[in-house]
C-alpha cells in the first residue's frame, strides 16, 4: 500500500517500521511533525522533553540499554543538543540511535540559516539526507541498520521543503524492535579521559570504514545521461536540479552526506567538461571536492543565501533565463506576521512600551513584540537568552539602567533554558525583573504540551510544574502572578518590580487565545464616542484598522477578548 505523506510523517513511519522503542524530542519548526506523528504508534514511548539536550540524553540512554531510539529537533535545537552528540559519537550505539534534524534554508521560522552537516563532520557522526518522502522513510530505516552495523549514531538531515512537502510512501510492517542485550561496559560507555582516548582511535577507524561504505552505498547513485556536464547534489536540490536540467547533465546524487566518498566523486568527474556542486547553504560538498582534488563550480556561481529554485539552477548551468513557474504577477499587499487577536502577549507589550522599558526578548510568538506598532523587544538571541542577556546588560550599565529593563520569556522557553539564567541572577546578586509569559502552552510550534501544562504529548494527566514555587525555590522572593489584560493592575506590578532592589519575577498568566476551551463573549464594536485618538491602533490588533481616519473593527477577525475596551479612554469601544 502507498500513501501520500509529508517528509516528517514519513520519518515517523520509518521509525515505526524500524522498531524504534523510545523517542524524545523538543518541538521546533520544521521538525515538529516527526514526533507528533510518532504519537499514533502505541508501541513507541514518546515524549516532549524540557529541551533538546535532555531529549538527546534520553535517546542515548535508551540506545545504551539496547533499544532503537530517536530524538528530533530543528537546526538551532542541535546547538542545544551538541554536548551529548559529540560524546556519544565516541560511545557509539547499542540499539540503533538516530537524530533527526531539520534545517531551515530561507529562515522561514528561524533566527539563522546554519548548516547542520558541519555537526556531522565535527562529531564524526554518520549523516544521511533524503530528497523526498519515500527516501525519508527508507533512509530512516537504513540509518538504524547502519547505526548498529558500524556502532555509530546517525543523523537524518531534512530541510524545510523535504519536511513539509508530500510524495508517495510505500507502507511496510514493523520489525527490529527486539532489545539488544545490555552488558555493563565501562571502557565503552564511561567517557572519562582514559577511556575516551582509546575510543577516539575506534572513531577514526570507524570513519574509514564508513568512507569505504560510502563508495558503494546504494544511496549514493550516478545517473549517466551521456552528457558533458555533471552535477553533484543531495537532498532537495537534487529535485530542483532534475526539474531544471532534466537529462541534459549527469548526476551524482549523494544520499549519504557524511562521510563523503572519494573515489566515487573522482570517477564520476572524469571526462566531464564541467562539474557543478549544487547545494543550499554552505559549500560542504564543494569543499570536500576541493580537498580531494576535484575541480568543481559551486558557490562562485550559486548563492550562499536562502533556498534555491529550478529557475536559478537553469540559469547558472544552462545559461537560460527561466520564468518562475509559480510566480504571482499581481500586486499583493504585504502581510507581516502579527500576534493573533486575543493574544495575551499584546497586552504585556502595550504596557512595556507605554513605560518605555528596554525589553530583553526570547524565542516564541512573543518575538513579534519587536514589530510595529508594539515596538517593544530590543534583543532576541536564542532560547533562554532573555534572562541571561538582561543580567549581563544590567551588570554592564548599572542600577539605573536595570530599573528600566525587563526580560520576557514564555513558559515553555523558561523551562527549556530560562531557569539557569534566573539562578545566575539570584546567585550573582542581580536585581533583574523577569516576566514569564505564561500562556499555558507551547504556542509558536503549534500547541505542544510542556512541563507547565500538566499533560504529556499523548494528553495524559501528569505532574504540573508550579512556576511560582519554582521561582521561589531558586531564591526569588518577589514573585507576582498577574493577568496582563488587567492593564492598570499589570502596569502597577511592572512599575513596582522594576524598581525593586532584588530579583523579581512577574508571571503574566493568561491562556493562548487559540487554545481549545478559551472563549470570549461578544464582539467589539465602535460607537459614536470615538474621538479618533488612535490609541487603540497602538495595540496592533489585526481586527482594528484606520480607514481614512475612521477607526473600524472587523468582526470577522475580532474574537471579543476585550483588550481594546480597557485601552480606549472614552468608552468608544463596547461589546455587542
Amino acid at each position: 500500500m502507498k500513501k501520500l505523506m509529508l517528509g516528517n510523517e514519513a520519518v515517523a513511519q520509518g521509525a515505526y517500521e524500524a522498531g524504534v522503542k523510545v523517542v524524545s524530542s523538543y518541538p521546533g519548526t520544521p521538525s515538529t511533525e516527526i514526533t507528533e506523528n510518532i504519537v499514533k504508534y502505541p508501541e513507541i514511548f514518546v515524549e516532549w522533553a524540557p529541551n533538546e539536550k535532555v531529549a538527546a540524553e534520553v535517546a542515548i540512554g535508551a540506545s545504551i540499554a539496547g533499544a532503537r531510539a530517536m530524538s528530533c529537533c530543528k537546526h538551532v535545537g542541535l546547538n542545544v543538543m551538541a554536548d551529548p552528540i559529540f560524546t556519544v559519537s565516541y560511545i557509539g550505539a547499542n540499539g540503533g540511535l538516530v537524530f533527526a534534524v531539520a534545517d531551515d534554508p530561507g529562515m522561514h521560522l528561524s533566527q539563522n540559516e546554519q548548516d547542520s552537516r558541519h555537526y556531522a563532520k565535527a562529531s564524526k557522526t554518520l549523516m544521511l539526507e533524503p530528497s523526498d518522502s519515500a527516501e525519508c522513510k527508507n533512509y530512516t530505516i537504513l540509518a538504524y541498520e547502519l547505526s548498529e552495523r558500524f556502532d555509530v549514531p546517525a543523523f537524518i538531515r531534512l530541510t524545510t521543503r523535504v519536511s513539509h512537502s508530500q510524495s508517495l510512501v510505500e507502507i511496510g510492517s514493523r520489525s527490529g524492535d527486539e532489545l539488544k542485550p545490555y552488558v555493563k561496559n565501562v571502557a565503552k560507555n564511561v567517557m572519562m579521559p582514559a577511556n575516551a582516548i582509546k575510543r577516539h582511535v575506534i572513531v577514526e577507524e570507524r570513519n574509514k570504514a564508513l568512507i569505504e561504505y560510502a563508495e558503494t552505498s546504494p544511496i549514493n547513485t550516478i545517473e549517466d545521461n551521456g552528457a558533458e556536464i555533471g552535477v553533484i547534489t543531495s537532498g532537495i536540490t537534487y529535485q530542483y536540479s532534475k526539474e531544471a536540467l532534466g537529462d541534459s547533465v549527469n548526476y551524482l546524487k549523494l544520499g549519504m552526506v557524511y562521510p563523503l566518498p572519494v573515489d566515487l566523486i573522482k570517477n564520476f568527474s572524469k571526462g566531464l567538461k564541467k562539474v557543478y556542486v549544487i547545494e543550499e547553504l554552505d559549500p560542504f560538498i564543494e569543499e570536500h571536492c576541493n580537498d580531494i582534488g576535484v575541480e568543481v563550480i559551486g558557490k562562485q556561481a550559486f548563492t550562499m543565501l536562502g533556498e534555491y529554485t529550478p529557475e536559478m539552477i537553469k540559469k547558472v548551468v544552462l545559461g537560460v533565463d527561466g520564468v518562475e513557474k509559480y510566480a504571482i504577477n499581481e500586486n499583493i499587499p504585504n502581510r507581516p506576521p502579527v500576534l493573533c487577536p486575543g493574544c495575551p502577549h499584546r497586552a504585556t507589550f502595550f504596557v512595556l512600551k507605554k513605560l518605555g522599558l528596554t525589553v530583553s526578548g526570547d524565542i516564541g510568538c512573543y518575538t513579534l513584540g519587536a514589530i510595529a506598532p508594539l515596538d517593544s523587544v530590543d534583543t532576541t538571541i536564542c532560547m533562554g537568552a532573555s534572562v541571561s542577556a538582561a543580567h549581563g546588560m544590567a551588570k554592564a550599565r548599572g542600577e539605573e539602567f536595570n530599573k528600566k529593563l525587563v526580560s520576557v520569556i514564555g513558559d515553555s522557553t523558561f523551562i527549556h533554558s530560562g531557569i539557569t539564567g534566573l539562578i545566575d541572577i539570584v546567585y550573582n546578586k542581580g536585581a533583574n525583573t523577569v516576566i514569564i509569559l505564561d500562556n499555558s502552552i507551547t504556542g509558536m510550534t503549534g500547541h505542544q504540551d510542556n512541563p507547565t501544562t500538566g499533560k504529556t504529548i499523548r494528553g495524559e494527566l501528569t505532574k504540573q510544574v508550579d512556576l511560582l514555587a519554582l521561582c521561589k525555590a531558586v531564591g526569588v522572593e518577589r514573585v507576582v502572578v498577574c493577568d496582563p489584560f488587567d492593564l492598570k493592575a499589570f502596569e502597577k506590578v511592572v512599575k513596582e518590580e522594576v524598581n525593586a532592589n532584588e530579583p523579581s519575577v512577574i508571571i503574566a498568566q493568561r491562556p493562548c487565545a487559540l487554545l481549545k476551551g478559551v472563549k470570549f463573549e461578544g464582539k467589539a464594536v465602535i460607537n459614536d464616542k470615538c474621538k479618533k485618538c488612535k490609541l487603540c491602533m497602538k495595540l496592533g490588533c489585526p481586527a482594528i484598522s484606520n480607514d481614512n481616519g475612521v477607526i473600524k473593527i472587523d468582526i470577522s477577525q475580532c474574537n471579543g477578548c476585550g483588550l481594546c475596551l480597557g485601552v480606549c479612554p472614552f468608552g468608544a469601544i463596547e461589546k455587542e
